[in-house]
């Protein structure tokens, strides 16, 4: 075809087939892609339908059903823009069925770049309902769920379709991207799919009934498919589509369970709970609910005694039949006093806390619970005043794992004489009374953006994010904020630092914390702000309020000091840092590097170095400049003691070639046990996603690394490696392997069995250490044969 002829000149009637060879030829040449849009247009132009010439080039050419940018994709699109300017090529009528019948089995098969254009191109919204509706089911039967459930998504035809038998085999396939958009429009179907999910989730129900309807489906993925994804799944679409919870009873009554279990476990294990905040958390976890009150019943029994369970039963008023063996018969025997208080041990355990906890320095009486307008007057004009230093912290009430963002009850704020206790729900409530609701934001926001103002907080981003979500007024405030110091940045490079920590000039062991606190009676070590605070002042804070119920009035006493202390101790902290930066191995120019920087959540990046991997939070757990500066001390991999989530195992069998002492947790495995292993066995926690939120606030400052998961096991290892400047020499490489080779407790592995199973093996990853069985052969061998693929990771290569 002359490329230079006008439209005009070419005969009616061309043979599409023919026109398809000549672009296909263009297509060939990538420097002529105007020339090939040119000749699309001219070919068009030239056909005597072009709808019907469109459909002959696709179904003569396969190009188009890869993935990408095709020329089947270029002539649809090309045609789309070509109609719109000549409106008369449209068909209409039975032409226009014959045509639509046609596409709708190209579309079966065509890439989702070209479902819309052609959906545009042949009308499909206008096309017979109960006929596009036959197609996709026809699809269904075939077995082709996914190009069902997507076609139906654009031609909308959910509102016709059975939501459980088009979303089932999805969710087998580990599509729930796919069936969040299939519901996305669509309220009603949203609450019936949460009601299915959530009936799959019932005490009894048997998932296997669900799995078994779908034997030999393609891309199945069983363990995907379980109460745990199940119930993760249903909270991220009711926090969605803000849907009521209660449609969901089962899942919500099982995430009471595990919050029950969980109080349990502070209460009586780690004894990091007081008996009032445990009581008010059981009781509003339990309320009324007959299901949940019976597993309360059996956790009461296990845990305390027969008595304690009837006193609990009286006050929840379980009826009779519903009581365990034993506890009917001791509420008959309860006395309906309650027992006295031995006022001496109160007196002792007072005295106990004085002596192992940071103590406020200041008078009760400076302490002030302000709860109307007028009241905030006064601290406002002692706030803001240039060159104050003031420390900021805030309470909300734990949701367990609930739906929603928590909300702001309490904020404190604290000046070098006296601290202020704002009640952020009270005030509130009187604000919207009164028509003021921009008042207390404004003050807020001054005192954030004011750079004259020093503002002292621990992990401040998520403070403000906490209190934009109590506050919409105050969001931005985290953008417009001047003059903060967030200590959390001050403790990561405290932990980090490679010198000893020192108070006063005496060195601390900080391996000795966990024993001092083994001392005291107390099972968990420090972690967090509460570290912090005995690094730098010796004690650490007394954290059995951290749980409290802040929504509730009035608040005790004991949350009253522990609010008042929790912010306070950032002023005693910055102004001994200040004082002597570099005892605790920090620069000199502490303030000035520190004021005016605050640890905002930076803005998500196009691009990341490797160093950078994005953290759940938004935040980047980074080789960052400022680590740079004062980088760890390099140690050997056999200094480096891990543990893996389960979803990093081949980064942890990577690293333990390099001579790493790695656990990792089994598929099955909770994430919160690597934060039990971790503090036990004092090693660091790798994971990846939202667990990393989880794990790393049960651990101490630095202990928890958040890892790529997109990337293969040796960027990941490279990345650890680099962050906790591990040096990796090639006599360490299978080196781990070696050893158990060489273990004489280990007869599998005397005998030279590939596969360990012995408990005693030493070896990390046998039996014995709750991870992965090991294999290897010969660890000469194999070291010669296999370290070309690790030794790429040693410094000297």
């Amino acid at each position: 075809m002359n490329q230079d002829s006008d439209s005009s000149d070419q005969p009616t009637g061309q043979d599409p087939l023919l026109l398809l060879k000549t672009l296909q030829l263009l297509w060939t040449k990538k420097e002529m892609k105007k020339q090939l849009k040119e000749e699309i247009r001219r070919g068009f132009a030239g056909l005597e339908d072009p709808l019907a010439g469109l459909l002959d080039m696709l179904e003569n050419s396969s190009d188009w059903k890869g993935k990408g940018h095709s020329l089947g994709y270029c002539i649809t699109t090309e045609l789309q823009l070509w109609i719109e300017e000549h409106p008369a090529v449209q068909q209409s009528g039975i032409k226009l069925k014959k045509l639509q019948a046609r596409v709708l089995r190209i579309l079966a098969q065509c890439p989702a770049n070209l479902l819309d254009p052609l959906i545009s191109i042949y009308q499909l919204h206008t096309a017979d309902r109960n006929y596009l509706l036959e197609h996709v089911s026809h699809l269904y039967h075939k077995g082709d769920y996914k190009e069902a459930a997507i076609l139906s998504i654009k031609l909308k035809l959910q509102p016709d379709q059975d939501v459980e038998k088009m979303c089932t085999p999805l969710l087998l396939q580990d599509k729930t991207n796919l069936v969040e958009d299939y519901v996305g429009e669509y309220p009603e179907l949203q609450s019936k799919l949460l009601q299915i999910l959530d009936t799959w989730c019932e005490p009894g129900f048997n998932i296997r009934d669900i799995t078994r309807q779908y034997q030999g489906l393609s891309r199945y993925k069983p363990d995907k498919f379980n109460r745990k994804m199940l119930s993760k799944l249903v909270f991220r679409l009711l926090d969605r589509f803000n849907v009521d919870p209660a449609l969901c009873p089962n899942v919500i009554n099982q995430r009471h369970l595990r919050t029950l279990n969980y109080l349990f476990y502070k209460r009586f294990v780690e004894k990091t709970m007081t008996q009032e905040n445990w009581t008010d958390h059981v009781q509003s976890t339990v309320g009324e609910n007959r299901w949940l009150q019976g597993h309360l019943m059996q956790l009461l029994i296990s845990y305390c005694d027969l008595n304690t369970a009837a006193r609990w039963a009286q006050r929840c008023n379980v009826p009779k039949e519903m009581l365990p063996y034993g506890v009917a018969d001791e509420l008959q025997k309860l006395q309906i006093q309650e027992r006295v208080e031995d006022a001496a041990k109160a007196d002792n355990y007072e005295e106990s806390k004085k002596k192992d906890y940071y103590q406020l320095p200041i008078p009760r009486a400076n302490i002030h619970f302000l709860q109307t307008w007028e009241e905030t007057l006064q601290c406002w004009e002692k706030v803001l005043q240039p060159g104050q230093v003031v420390g900021i912290d805030m309470e909300w009430r734990p949701s367990f794992g609930m739906v929603g963002k928590p909300r702001v009850s309490l904020l404190q704020i604290a000046l070098k004489d006296e601290v202020f206790l704002l009640d952020l729900p009270r005030l509130l409530e009187q604000a919207e009374a009164e028509s003021e609701k921009e008042k207390l934001p404004h003050f807020i926001q001054m005192l954030y953006s004011d750079a004259a103002i020093t503002k002292l907080g621990y992990g401040i981003s998520g403070d403000l994010s906490s209190l934009a979500a109590t506050w919409s007024a105050l969001k931005g405030t985290d953008k417009q904020a001047q003059g903060v110091v967030d200590l959390l940045t001050v403790d990561k490079q405290l932990q980090k630092s490679s010198i000893d920590w020192k108070k006063g000039g005496r060195k601390v062991d900080v391996l000795s914390l966990e024993q001092s606190y083994k001392d005291r009676g107390f099972r968990q070590p420090e972690k967090g702000l509460s570290l912090l605070v005995q690094h730098v002042l010796g004690k650490p804070l007394d954290k059995t309020e951290q749980l409290s119920n802040w929504e509730k009035r009035p608040l005790r006493e004991e949350q009253i000091l522990y609010a008042a202390s929790d912010a306070y101790c950032l002023l005693e902290i910055y102004e001994k840092l200040c004082k002597d930066p570099a005892s605790f191995g920090l620069s000199s120019d502490l303030t000035k590097s520190l004021v005016g920087k605050p640890s905002i959540k930076p803005r998500a990046k196009k691009q990341l170095n490797k160093q950078e991997v994005p953290s759940p939070s938004g935040q980047q757990c980074k080789g960052s400049k400022k680590e740079t500066s004062c980088p760890p001390a390099p140690i050997s991999p056999k200094e480096f003691s891990v543990v893996c989530d389960n979803m990093l195992q081949g980064l942890g069998r990577y690293l333990r070639c390099l001579g790493v002492d790695v656990r990792m947790l089994e598929n099955e495995d909770d994430h919160r046990k690597a934060a039990e292993i971790a503090r036990q066995e004092g090693r660091v926690i790798l994971t990846s996603g939202l667990p990393y939120q989880t794990l790393q606030s049960q651990v101490a400052e630095g202990r928890c690394f958040s890892v790529n998961c997109s990337e293969k096991a040796k960027e990941q290892a490279l990345q650890v490696l680099k962050h906790f400047n591990v040096q990796v020499s090639l006599a360490d490489i299978f080196s781990r392997c070696q050893e158990a080779w060489r273990a004489p407790g280990c007869k599998r592995h005397a005998a030279g069995r590939a596969t360990c199973e012995t408990s005693s093996c030493p070896q990390p990853g046998s039996a014995g250490a709750s991870a992965p069985l090991h294999r290897h052969g010969n660890p000469s061998e194999e070291k010669q044969s296999s370290s070309r693929g690790v030794a790429g990771l040693c410094p000297s290569r």
